[in-house]
């Protein structure tokens, strides 16, 4: 395959740190900020939408891994930008959640409480560290380095796929307290 981009590893590596940095300091800001604005409609539908989004790309990461180990680089290729297309509409939704929801409390206890928030702290953790990871190893499979790809993807891919399959566990586990 050809690469799609021109390579250039220090605009990249700019590019990749302002927007994961600015990505980052809005998520981590949210926690101060709660907008009390009638929307008139069940502001909670976003985190419902962020559930099915993060479990379609959970099955997209999968379908996209069986693609590239059958050779079919384009559909890995196409599912791939499929995934980083709804990641951005999540953000986005997630951003206007917590902006228009503020947070919620769990209130489960026991077992359930730990192992809820043992997702999600770790949830927490990874998602807040995997967008360079995502970013650079897009950025090298577009360049067409494979070989680097591949290295990074082997890194990201399952850190990714945890952030996107624990992202609707921990939302099955809050949402009885929305």
């Amino acid at each position: 395959m050809q690469p799609s981009i021109q390579k250039n590893d220090k605009k990249a590596a700019w590019i990749i740190g302002i927007f994961s940095f600015v990505a980052f300091a809005v998520i981590a800001s949210l926690g101060g900020i709660h907008l009390k604005v009638d929307v008139g409609f069940d502001i909670h539908i976003f985190a419902t939408i962020n559930a099915c989004i993060n479990s379609v790309i959970a099955v997209i990461l999968i379908a996209a891994v069986i693609a590239v180990k059958n050779k079919k680089y384009y559909l890995h290729k196409k599912l791939m930008i499929a995934a980083l297309l709804l990641s951005v509409l999540f953000l986005i939704s997630y951003v206007a959640h917590h902006l228009l929801a503020g947070d919620t409390k769990f209130g489960g206890t026991g077992f359930l409480r730990a192992f809820y928030f043992f997702i999600l702290i770790t949830h927490i953790f990874l998602a807040s560290v995997i967008l360079p990871f995502i970013l650079f190893t897009a950025y090298r499979g577009l360049t067409a380095e494979f070989d680097k790809h591949k290295k990074i993807a082997k890194i990201t891919f399952p850190l990714w796929l945890y952030v996107a399959i624990t992202g609707p566990i921990i939302y099955l586990l809050i949402s009885p307290y929305y």
